[in-house]
């Protein structure tokens, strides 16, 4: 029986070589009137998005919509557009005086909030602007503590149970100090802001408080392109975002996404339609200061939730492909539950973040693209990125080697786009 099958093969084989070359169909290219991207980009990443673009747009045929998702900051813009609001915020006496500083964060830490109170005082009143603009030490505490979780003399601003792969209290702190604001004014404020980042040039700064911090925000033009590209070609794009929501809803208008396509963290309003220091949230979990943000697995949990309809516990699980991203773009270890969910492409701009490039560079499926930032790429990593060891963000906290699917181990990896 074996030997009559592989004859049988040799005979069609033979038949195959025979065939005129002309019977067989002409492979077929992209119809010359696809969306095509326009813009230069590292090595083939463009090619490879624009055959992305070609077999899963509109061009396909298939009639499906597929669904891409970017992070925001440092992924769609150079800069933090959050960080630029709030630098704005500080300097223009935006934020009001809260009854106790313990009240914006669950887990602020009574060494953060003596040192609040003592930078900025107790003599404005309660729920009136300080005057952060004539106080650099209050400007420095609150500038602080987002920035590195501690205050200006070194002491930890937050402690306490948090789940590390859902949420980072000084991410939600920030939405949390604009409490009291009306989502009218805090987008005001972000329009004003975001004018005075594009008008400052490229690479400057400015000192608030001691602090010196980026004065300019720019859109990626292939960014730009690409989502106007995905867009024309079908796809449905979102941008998921661990920043304020109605802050980043301001930038993302200016790639062609509107607010209902942009999801990030959502605060619970009062019955007077003023931010509080709750937020919306996400698989399950209830309203909480900061429990369940955009952030690592959250972002997950957010698209599942808000793109798909995937409720209670199943919205923090992956799901089957055809409720899954076709497209996901980052550039941080937030990013890499999201990124590496996508079904096509997973797009990472290398800033050095070691969970994601891990991914990125390991390539299990052979769909990352890893691209430097587009304005100030960085240098190459020295030294290899410790994916065998401590490059996973564990939930308590500590750290742990970056598993692949089949739970192998994922070896070190040296940094080679850049």
């Amino acid at each position: 029986m074996r030997f009559r099958s592989v004859r049988a093969a040799l005979v069609w084989a033979l038949v195959a070589a025979a065939t005129p070359a002309a019977a067989a169909p002409a492979p077929s290219g992209p119809r010359p009137d696809c969306p095509r991207l326009s813009e230069s980009w590292y090595g083939d990443n463009r090619a490879r998005l624009q055959r992305l673009i070609d077999t899963r747009g509109t061009c396909s045929g298939s009639g499906n919509t597929p669904v891409a998702a970017f992070d925001w900051d440092n992924t769609v813009t150079k800069n933090d557009v959050t960080d630029a609001t709030l630098a704005w915020i500080l300097r223009h006496d935006g934020i009001l005086r809260p009854a106790n500083w313990r009240d914006t964060s669950e887990w602020l830490t009574g060494a953060a909030d003596r040192a609040l109170t003592a930078a900025c005082g107790t003599t404005t009143p309660v729920g009136a602007p300080l005057t952060t603009s004539a106080a650099p030490r209050c400007a420095d505490e609150i500038l602080e503590i987002r920035e590195t979780g501690r205050t200006m003399d070194g002491a930890a601003a937050f402690a306490g149970d948090w789940n590390r792969r859902r949420t980072v209290p000084q991410y939600a702190w920030v939405p949390q100090l604009l409490a009291g604001h009306t989502v009218a004014e805090l987008t005001s404020y972000a329009r004003r802001a975001r004018t005075e980042a594009l008008a400052a040039p490229v690479g400057s700064t400015r000192t608030v408080g001691t602090h010196t911090l980026p004065a300019y925000v720019r859109y990626y033009a292939q960014q730009r392109d690409l989502i106007r590209t995905l867009r024309r070609a079908g796809f449905d794009v979102y941008i998921v975002s661990a920043g304020s929501e109605p802050v980043t809803e301001v930038w993302s208008r200016g790639v062609g996404v509107d607010a209902r396509h942009t999801i990030a963290i959502r605060s619970v309003l009062d019955r007077h339609g003023r931010i509080t220091p709750w937020n919306q949230g996400c698989g399950g979990v209830p309203a909480t200061r900061g429990g369940a943000i955009p952030y690592i697995d959250g972002k997950r949990c957010w698209i599942n939730q808000e793109i798909y309809g995937v409720h209670g516990a199943a919205a923090w699980r992956r799901q089957d492909p055809r409720h899954r991203v076709a497209l996901a773009a980052g550039d941080a270890d937030t990013d890499v539950t999201f990124v590496g969910d996508a079904t096509g492409a997973h797009l990472v701009l290398n800033r050095n973040k070691s969970e994601l490039m891990c991914r990125a560079y390991d390539d299990a499926d052979g769909r990352w693209l890893v691209n430097p930032m587009f304005i100030g790429p960085l240098p190459r990593r020295p030294e290899p990125y410790p994916c065998s060891t401590n490059a996973y963000n564990a939930i308590d906290g500590g750290r742990g080697p970056v598993l692949r699917d089949d739970g192998s181990v994922v070896p070190d990896q040296r940094d080679s786009v850049h």
